[in-house]
């Protein structure tokens, strides 16, 4: 039996503003990545989402990202090392102490947005990092996109690294998802999702949007929480899963 990892991105909800429908998808997921209050989340948001996870016991992740609420993180900005570095540790440093206070272990790191895309071509970026992470703790488990420059600078500092694929996000040549700004950046069919899935997991390819079949690894699958149709098709891909033989559980 094949067995992969599902992630979902939560707990993006801040003050009176309602985003996804965790309570729901998270029946469907075994790993969620919690906004860390930068480019979304609050610590009320944080703590009731971190309490959901272990509820469903699922893997509970960091999701640090820019401090730009307005943008929701998804525009980039010029930073130093230090500061993407420190960043990183204030962020994960803050999820990790609600994750501590209700009994549980926090398991991996995921970026988010635009220093997440930043960080797959960026080595500067991508090793300010992962070395973050590795001076917090050792076991935590990078999770970059797959074969990315991210994900190459936590396999040089030993830590564990997770190469992430994404069900609803086209591809590159150069293997880079392609920008939201561009018409074709999404999958809007959940069959076309499916079918690149299947692909990802079964054979470690990608066909790109100029038709091209290319290598990936795919250790784990991200689905967006925020989507309006998030509920839906997680638990379509849920049972995709179950009726093709696909088992979602540890990385290892």
């Amino acid at each position: 039996m094949i067995q992969t990892d599902l992630n979902c991105d939560m707990g993006e909800s801040y003050g009176s503003y309602s985003l996804g429908n965790d309570q729901e998808v998270i029946k469907y997921v075994s790993s969620v990545n919690i906004a860390c209050g930068y480019h979304a989340g609050d610590p009320a948001t944080m703590d009731t989402t971190v309490q959901l996870a272990i509820k469903h016991n699922v893997r509970i992740g960091a999701h640090p990202g820019l401090p730009d609420l307005n943008g929701f993180g998804r525009r980039e900005m010029k930073l130093t090392p230090s500061e993407v570095y420190q960043l990183i540790v204030y962020q994960v440093g803050a999820l990790n102490g609600f994750v501590q206070a209700n009994g549980a272990k926090l398991n991996h790191v995921k970026p988010h947005g635009a220093l997440y895309n930043m960080a797959a071509k960026d080595k500067t970026i991508a090793n300010a990092i992962a070395e973050a992470i590795y001076h917090l703790d050792t076991s935590l488990t990078l999770f970059g996109l797959s074969n990315s420059e991210l994900t190459k600078a936590g396999e040089k500092l030993g830590i564990p690294v997770a190469h992430e694929v994404f069900a609803d996000r086209t591809y590159q040549a150069d293997g880079s998802l392609t920008p939201r700004s561009e018409p074709n950046a999404v999958l809007t069919s959940e069959e076309a999702a499916m079918t690149q899935i299947d692909q990802m997991i079964k054979h470690q390819t990608v066909t790109t949007v100029d038709g091209k079949t290319i290598p990936l690894k795919a250790d784990t699958i991200c689905i967006h929480g925020d989507n309006p149709k998030a509920v839906g098709f997680a638990k379509q891909l849920y049972q995709h899963f179950i009726s093709s033989g696909i088992k979602l559980g540890n990385l290892s």
